[in-house]
This record gives structure tokens, C-alpha cells and sequence, in this order.
């Protein structure tokens, strides 16, 4: 992956979860703020219901202005304006909070209208299964303007609006949980990537230190056969020939890996140059034509009608191909049948390499592209390769500008490259 794809997920990413955390801080507050005005109406509701309650019971009058009195965020004061009991004012409390589902502690406090001061209070745990009474946390606020009054406060009141938040709260932490497998995602992106240019370098140091050995060998083993003593000894002679041929077989993919380096480099350029089409194939076919036949296989090589010319890079052209006959060579097992046909279409003219090899199954006609993939056999691979030839001939395609099909149905496979004819 490129840096500037990293970079561009980072920032989007980054964007995404700004603006999601953005948006659920702004339901969170907005719930919260809902709940606690749902809380303040149910307490209101509730408080007058009481003092109502005690009006009727004594016969007295409520107020007309003023019956309830929010001094803080958690503590109202009930003007009644007429005397009450302690007993029958805490069971009004919780029988209309039970009625509400108000099912949260409280402490009340009942003040004297002469001295204003509290002379009754009590803590009522209604959280609880067990009914409780403790302390009063706190002593109560008085209020100066009222006469007879009571005054209840909720010390917990915030542990109900964070059960009525259940689902925001859910929702955040499954936030929360995103943000850092992103910032994980992030990192093991970034130790792959370096991983990979690791990789990617140590690969092209070792064929680039491959290819002076090689060659040396490649000259030794030249000089041996042309030795008049190697030459009167056969077993010698074979010996030499088999380090030759050994020798080549390595060069060639030393080749592959260097090309396949020199393909993902974004400095990768074409060399573009007409080429007469049918001296290419022909020349391609002779080299084939030697393998086939040692196989005691068939060889079809059907040439375009007249002089075709295309612009290409005749070095990677010719390697695409190559491979592509290499590979039909290699995956036919029982029948070796190899043809390499060009035909005219419009202004265009299409390659066509096909076999009737063991084919390629469906499921993996997409993937033999990517890079180091080979179709899963189990632990033996009876075709040695590193799977990357056809990711090397999808690239010089794309390169071009060239069109790449593969069809294969059972058994069989057909490739065909349409490749634009230049222009006079």
C-alpha cells in the first residue's frame, strides 16, 4: 500500500470518527438533559400530588403562587402553609413516588413556622429491596418566605437519569471501542507496510547479488564445454551441460523477481517502439517450438494476415508472452496441445495462447494475478514458480493500456491480449 493511500485512510478515518464522536456527544447531552427535565416534571407532579393529599387530610388551603420551590438541581421545598404529622407526610412520599417508578432515595425534612427551623427529617432508602432509614446526609436548606413547609431532596438523583441512559451509554462505549481498533487497525497497517519494504529491499539486494555470481558461473561453465578434454569425456560433457542449463534456469528467475521489482517502482517506464507483430511471434514460436517437441507435444502457430505493427516495449512484450507459453508447457500433463494464434479485430488485434492443460478452477480465476499466489494443491507443488507471472503479465498489460481476458472451463485455458494496432 502507498503512503498516500495511508494517508488518505488516516485522515478520512480520523475525520469519520471526529464527526461520529462529535454527533454522540451531542445525544448524550441532549439525553441527558431530556431525562433530567423528565425527572424535574415527575418530581413536580409528584410533590404536588402530595401536598394536595395533605390539604385535603387537614382542611386547609395550598397557596396559589409558589407551592414548589426548586432550590437546587436536587432539592425542593413544598409550601403547604398548614400543619402536618411526619408519619403520614413520608407515606404520601413513597406511595406517590412508587407511583411514579420514582424509586430513588430521598430525605425529607419538616420545618417549624415560627423558628424555621427543621424539626423532623429522615433519610428513606427506596432503592433498596429491604426498606431503609438512615441519616440525613446533609442538614436542609430553610426558606425564609414560606410558612409551613417541607423540603425533599434526592442525594442520588443522577444514578436515575444514568439508568434511563442506558442505550447512549452502550452506544459510546462501542464508540470507544471502534476508535481503538482503528488506531490498531492503523498501526499494524504501518509495521506491515515497513515489514514489506523490508522485504521488498532485502528481495532486491539478493538478486542483484545473485546475478554476478551467475554470470560467473555462466562463463566458467562455457569455457568447460568448450574444453577438448570435457568434450572427449561424456559423462564430463553432461555434467557441464546440466550446470549450463541449471545456470539459466536460475538467471531466469533472478529475472522474474527484478522485473516484478522493477514493476511496482513508480519510476517504472516503457520503452515504446513499433514492432512487426508477426517476426515477434515467429521468433517467440521457434523457442517454443524446441520444448514442444521434445515433449512430443503439438505446436499451432497461426500469424495475423499481412504486416501487423504495434507499439509496445518489445522487451516485455516478448517476457509476457513467453510466460505465458511457459505456463501452458508446464500445467499440461496429459495432453500437450500449445497454440499461439493472432487475429486482426477492427483496429486492434488480439493474442491468443491456449491449452488443454488441467485448467483453472472458477474460485481462482481472480486471484492467480496477485502477487505470490499459486492455486492451493496441498503441501506438493508438482510446478515450482513463485506466482508471480501472471501478476508480471497483468501489470506490463496495464502498463500499456492492453486488454487481458482468461477463460477456462474444465479443462483448458485460453488468454488472449488485445493490443491496439499503431497508427501510420
Amino acid at each position: 500500500m502507498k503512503n498516500s493511500t495511508i494517508f488518505r485512510v488516516v485522515i478520512l478515518g480520523a475525520i469519520a470518527i471526529a464527526a461520529i464522536i462529535v454527533v454522540q456527544t451531542y445525544w448524550i447531552t441532549k439525553s441527558w438533559q431530556l431525562n433530567e427535565k423528565e425527572f424535574h416534571q415527575k418530581v413536580i407532579l409528584t410533590l404536588s400530588n402530595v401536598a394536595e393529599e395533605l390539604a385535603d387530610l387537614s382542611g386547609g388551603e395550598l397557596p396559589a403562587e409558589d407551592l414548589i420551590k426548586r432550590v437546587d438541581p436536587n432539592y425542593y421545598i413544598v409550601n403547604v402553609n398548614n400543619s402536618f404529622s411526619a408519619e403520614i407526610l413520608e407515606f404520601l412520599l413513597k406511595k406517590e413516588f412508587n407511583e411514579a417508578a420514582l424509586n430513588e432515595d430521598f430525605e425529607y425534612g419538616i420545618y417549624d413556622c415560627e423558628t424555621n427551623k427543621m424539626v423532623s427529617g429522615k433519610y428513606v432508602a427506596l432503592s433498596s429491596q429491604v426498606e431503609t432509614s438512615k441519616p440525613l446526609t446533609e442538614e436542609l436548606k430553610t426558606d425564609d418566605n414560606f410558612v409551613y413547609y417541607f423540603g425533599v431532596r434526592f442525594p442520588e438523583n443522577q444514578r436515575y437519569i444514568f439508568r434511563s441512559m442506558t442505550l447512549p451509554i452502550i452506544f459510546s462505549a462501542l464508540l470507544f471501542l471502534a476508535i481503538i481498533f482503528f488506531i490498531y487497525s492503523i498501526s499494524v497497517i504501518l509495521r506491515q507496510k515497513r515489514l514489506s519494504e523490508m522485504q521488498k529491499d532485502f528481495i532486491n539486494n539478493m538478486t542483484h547479488e545473485f546475478k554476478t555470481p551467475i554470470s560467473t558461473i555462466n562463463i566458467s561453465s562455457d569455457v568447460l564445454l568448450r574444453t577438448p578434454a570435457i568434450q572427449q569425456d561424456k559423462r564430463l560433457q553432461q555434467y557441464a551441460a546440466i550446470i549450463k542449463e541449471q545456470n539459466n534456469r536460475l538467471n531466469k528467475q533472478v529475472e522474474k523477481v527484478l522485473q516484478f521489482a522493477r514493476i511496482e517502482k513508480r519510476d517504472f517506464k516503457l520503452k515504446l517502439e513499433p514492432i512487426h507483430l508477426n517476426d515477434l511471434l515467429q521468433n517467440i514460436a521457434y523457442s517454443v517450438q524446441l520444448r514442444v517437441d521434445e515433449s512430443k507435444g503439438v505446436f499451432n502457430l497461426e500469424l495475423c494476415e499481412g504486416d501487423v505493427i504495434v507499439e509496445a516495449d518489445r522487451l516485455h512484450l516478448t517476457n509476457i508472452l513467453h510466460n505465458l507459453l511457459d505456463n501452458a508447457i508446464k500445467y499440461s500433463e496429459d495432453e500437450l496441445v500449445i497454440g499461439l494464434s493472432c487475429i486482426k479485430v477492427n483496429n486492434a488485434v488480439k493474442i491468443t495462447i491456449s491449452d488443454k492443460g488441467i485448467g483453472i478452477p472458477k474460485e481462482y480465476q481472480k486471484k492467480i494475478f496477485k502477487k505470490f499466489f499459486r492455486i492451493p494443491t496441498g503441501n506438493v507443488h508438482n510446478v515450482k514458480g513463485f506466482g508471480l507471472g501472471l501478476f508480471y503479465v497483468r501489470n506490463i498489460c496495464r502498463k500499456h493500456g492492453w486488454k487481458l481476458n482468461l477463460q477456462s472451463e474444465g479443462n483448458g485455458t485460453i488468454f488472449t491480449i488485445l493490443i491496439p494496432i499503431a497508427k501510420k
